[in-house]
């Protein structure tokens, strides 16, 4: 239940800081006295909209604190859980901070949180009524919500939204592998043609730079040879120009072996000379070696110049620059043909889970339906008695449930008849008049009520439109709620009014907003105000008496 309320700046309100107790509480004031503010300041700590025009005309920021006493609720716990914030001793504090700039902060136990956590948690502490509400009649959602709470109907619910939901996926998969198949089937014939070429081509990686490299040298091949020649030339002169090259530096070896038998210096010389022309001998040995395999071969030449246009063709035609991407792209075709033969068995399997989707969606739905219809007539029955008791004697009230577009709450959609007659029962948002219409969903609020276990329900002027005895058995009723619940019932009706353990007074003064709770003076005399108006007789300080007796 909501223990207690702290708002600080907020548009009319300077500061406030108020308790509450347990059961029904009436909230009470003159028209724009600050009521609907109260309910907004509640409103925006649980995640309403904020804009900066909430923000008082005292400080920079408003804040609002809600401090809820509260049990260990599966539902809030898991919210609490999943979000990491602490619950401890049955106490959980909200609080939303508003800049003049309209930015927000949120916190929940002193840790902060998003807007959508709170408006998460407040799913599970309060439900906001306000007279505007009446207009959830028209809502196929709300009026589905409602039977499925008589019915108890939680836990198939969830059973068929996570049906639904495997349906949907698996569908969706289907689908996708269909689009991707007619896709690749279309295809196939171009990647085929396009693997093949690839294939055919025997692409291996580094063959391009050493079939560059080999142009290169067979090109210039005869170029090499004769370079080569001449080199090998020098070392080995013909006669007439002298003794090769190694013999020479053999015979100047043996003299510097000679003169160093009387020059020890000289020796060293001879050991350079011979490591020298050892070095030569390898260097002659290499250029012949590279002479002989150096080829001149036209036909090899061709050859490599014709596979060279392959591949350069090849590049330019698939928008690739290196071979190796070359071959990822052949690889990629592979699977993409490899793929396509392969879907036919996907797709089976596909449909196969698409069926047992189905089949599963089908039995929650229609399990779902079965007790949507044991429970329309007794729901229906219930809400009929409500209604008889708060003075619509010959009141009909019909629960139909009919075939609707399958979704996530199943194949059924409900539908509200009301007659205040008795006669030809029509849709109850065009059927029922303003008071009716309250009435009508202060007994719908009543039933949800037994099922829900909201801790704290909020009445905004629920009674609108209802006066009388009519007024005096809605407070009854709610009152009765309150026994069971944190009831807050903001109202205009003296009869409501006087049936609260708790009554709390919204007055403003100088543009400022205040509460306070009234004592049983202060209770008669607002009771006697809300029966006269601003002047208080001494018979409605009677008749106030008589109504808080």
């Amino acid at each position: 239940m909501l223990s207690g309320l702290h708002v600080s700046n907020y548009i009319l309100i300077d500061s406030l800081d108020i308790q509450f107790p347990e059961g029904l509480i009436i909230i009470t004031g003159e028209t724009g006295a600050g009521k609907s503010i109260l309910l907004g300041a509640l409103s925006l700590v649980l995640g309403a909209k904020a804009d900066a025009g909430v923000v008082g005309p005292h400080a920079e920021n408003c804040v609002v604190e809600a401090s809820f006493a509260t049990e260990k609720d599966e539902a809030l716990c898991r919210i609490l859980r999943e979000n990491d914030i602490p619950f401890e001793d049955g106490e959980l504090v909200l609080r939303r901070v508003v800049s003049r700039s309209g930015r927000s902060r949120c916190f929940a136990a002193d840790e902060p949180v998003s807007v959508a956590v709170l408006q998460e948690l407040s799913t599970c502490l309060v439900d906001i009524h306000s007279q505007h509400q009446t207009l959830q009649l028209s809502d196929a959602r709300f009026r589905l919500d409602a039977l499925d709470l008589q019915a108890g109907n939680k836990e198939l619910r969830s059973r068929c939204a996570d049906a639904w939901a495997r349906l949907q996926s698996s569908r969706k998969a289907l689908e996708t592998l269909q689009n991707q198949r007619s896709t690749l089937l279309r295809e196939r014939e171009y990647n085929a043609a396009q693997f093949e070429q690839l294939n055919q081509a025997h692409l291996q990686d580094g063959e391009l730079e050493e079939l560059e490299a080999e142009q290169k040298q067979l090109a210039h091949a005869e170029e090499i040879k004769e370079t080569l020649c001449s080199a090998e030339a020098l070392f080995n002169p013909e006669e007439e120009m002298g003794l090769p090259l190694s013999q020479r530096l053999r015979e100047a070896e043996k003299l510097l072996e000679k003169a160093g038998r009387y020059v020890p210096s000289l020796s060293p010389l001879v050991q350079r000379i011979q490591s020298t022309r050892l070095e030569l001998d390898d260097i002659e040995a290499e250029i012949d070696a590279a002479n002989g395999s150096t080829e001149v071969s036209p036909e090899r030449l061709a050859w490599v110049e014709d596979r060279l246009g392959t591949l350069y063709g090849l590049l330019k035609k698939h928008g690739v620059s290196t071979l190796p991407e070359l071959i990822a792209l052949r690889d990629r075709l592979d699977s993409l043909l490899q793929e396509a033969d392969n879907l036919d068995q996907r797709e089976q399997e596909l449909e196969k889970a698409v069926a047992q989707a189905q089949e599963a969606y089908d039995q929650s739905a229609e399990a779902l339906h079965r007790k949507r219809m044991d429970a329309a007539g007794p729901f229906a029955e219930a809400l009929q008695q409500q209604l008889r008791e708060l003075e619509l004697d010959h009141a009909v009230f019909l629960v139909s449930v009919e075939a609707a577009t399958p979704d996530a709450q199943g194949k059924d959609s409900v539908n509200f008849l009301f007659s205040a007659s008795g006669q030809r029962p029509a849709d109850v948002a065009k059927a029922a008049s303003g008071g009716e219409l309250s009435r009508i969903m202060l007994s719908l609020k009543a039933q949800m009520a037994r099922h829900t276990q909201m801790p704290t329900l909020v009445f905004d002027e629920i009674d609108t439109g209802v006066s009388g005895s009519a007024a005096d058995k809605m407070g009854s009723l709610v009152c009765r709620m309150g026994a069971h619940m944190q009831v807050f019932a903001i109202t205009h009706l003296p009869q409501v009014a006087a049936k609260g353990q708790a009554h709390y007074l919204v007055s403003k003064s100088n543009d400022v907003t205040s509460i306070r709770l009234l004592d049983r003076e202060g209770r008669v005399r607002e009771i006697a105000r809300m029966l006269s108006g601003s002047t208080i007789t001494e018979a409605a300080v009677a008749n106030a008496k008589s109504l808080l007796a």
